[in-house]
């Protein structure tokens, strides 16, 4: 019995070594191969070991690839805002890292990764005065050591420049104006510095424009050292307060206002008006599909009331556009401006360039002017007739007739009359006659 045991006890550590070095196998099949006599407890148990414990070794190595975040370490972050490059103290033994900057205002974080071992960041230009988080992270002998610093704008808040623009005009001037912070103290004084982003190079406005003393604008006549991208800083100086800063990233092309287009001419026929013109004088040399060109064609007569709509026309057109105008046709006054193709911010009108004939438009002018004179002639003829007639009235009113008794009745009718006077007379026949005789008076007697 006891050779027996010794021999179950010997097979049972031979089946449980072949069982541990083929564990893998034992987890792809369903059913185990174990040989003769092996107690299949056993065999349940050291599978579930094995399944329960390669988790655990895969969760330690795990635990020690992740160095743990040493957040006592110091780097001693540095910031300048002139070169925009970030710096802290160099360590041995870096094999990663990472930069982040975060404005407070936009809330969007810039990423950079640190190469090799270097001991810097370098971000592109941005805006800074609204204030701006950078974060360094570094992987130091297996461990993470990370710093934030806060870089804010200094001064009492409201004293900064407002209302920053620049313009570009005739391809190589530019202005700049800004106006007085409100907060700002009397003896405020502004000072205006800028930066190409591709070439770090700084300088001063070389021209300052004022108002009752303080620095309200920059004019620059050769801006051919700046690229597509320049950064503004506004300074302050002051001292009754510490005065805020004001700075702000453009691009050139955004801000440049294009001259009219060159050497435009007419050129017409019997039915049509052919307009040409080249492309203007700009900062960068542009191809022709990058403008957009936008005129103003009227008739001289009416210059000042016509409403016309303006015509667009592309550029990747060949610079050149067909105004319908038979013949004879008046006279016409045209006038362009240009403008980006991507951008409606239109620059100045040209000059005016007159096409038609004179001829036409005096012909229609003279008929124009003897339609009013005769117009004119005629409602004064008009109104003076009228005048006179009110005034005779007025002057000469009729005068109300008198009665005439004598000849109330001479309107009756005059074969009533005939009728009566033949009846009357037809009367005189039956009348007396009585005769009166004068008898003379004979002489007295003489007796008497």
């Amino acid at each position: 019995m006891q050779s027996v045991r010794q021999l179950s006890d010997e097979e049972e550590t031979c089946q449980r070594a072949q069982m541990w070095g083929q564990r893998d196998t034992a987890r792809r099949n369903a059913v185990l191969a174990h040989p003769a006599g092996c107690p299949r407890r056993l065999l349940t148990t050291a599978l579930l070991l094995s399944l329960l414990l390669d988790p655990a070794i895969l969760l330690l190595r795990e635990h020690q690839d992740l160095p743990a975040l040493d957040q006592n370490a110091s780097l001693h972050v540095t910031f300048d805002p002139k070169t925009m490059t970030l710096r802290w103290d160099c360590r041995e033994n870096v094999t990663s890292g990472e930069c982040l900057m975060t404005t407070h205002k936009e809330n969007s974080p810039v990423k950079k990764g640190i190469k090799g071992k270097e001991c810097r960041c370098t971000f592109q230009d941005h805006s800074l005065h609204g204030g701006v988080s950078f974060t360094v992270k570094v992987n130091i002998d297996q461990r993470w050591i990370s710093e934030t610093l806060v870089y804010s704008n200094p001064g009492v808040e409201g004293t900064a420049a407002q209302n920053f623009s620049c313009l570009i005009y005739n391809a190589d001037f530019m202005n700049c104006t800004w106006a007085k912070g409100q907060a700002a103290p009397n003896d405020i004084q502004y000072f205006l510095y800028i930066r190409d982003s591709k070439k770090k190079i700084e300088r001063e406005c070389p021209r300052y424009l004022s108002d009752s003393g303080t620095h309200v604008g920059c004019h620059l006549q050769n801006i051919s050292g700046l690229s597509f991208y320049s950064y503004f800083l506004v300074n302050g100086t002051s001292q009754k307060s510490g005065i805020q800063f004001f700075d702000s990233v453009l691009m050139l092309k955004e801000i440049e206002r294009y001259n009219p287009p060159n050497n435009i001419t007419v050129y017409c026929n019997e039915s049509h008006c052919f307009i040409q013109w080249e492309k203007p004088r700009t900062r960068k040399t542009l191809s022709d599909r990058e403008f957009q060109y936008q005129l103003d064609i009227q008739r001289q007569s009416n210059i000042r009331r016509s409403e016309n709509q303006l015509i667009v026309v592309s550029g990747d057109l060949g610079n050149k556009y067909n105004f319908p105008s038979p013949h004879p046709r008046a006279t016409h006054i045209l006038k362009m401006r240009t403008a980006d193709a991507r951008r409606a911010e239109w620059g100045t009108w040209s000059q005016p360039v007159q096409f038609g004939s004179e001829e036409l438009e005096s012909s229609l002018v003279h008929v124009y002017v003897l339609v009013v004179l005769g117009t004119l002639v005629c409602g004064l003829m008009l109104g003076c007739l009228f005048k006179r007639f009110l005034a005779r009235h007025s002057l000469f009113p009729p005068i109300p007739r008198i009665k005439d008794k004598l000849n109330e009745n001479q309107h009756v009718d005059h074969e009533s009359l005939w009728e009566k006077f033949t009846h009357d007379a037809g009367k005189a026949d039956r009348e007396d006659v009585l005769t009166v005789e004068e008898v003379a008076q004979g002489p007295a007697s003489a007796s008497g």
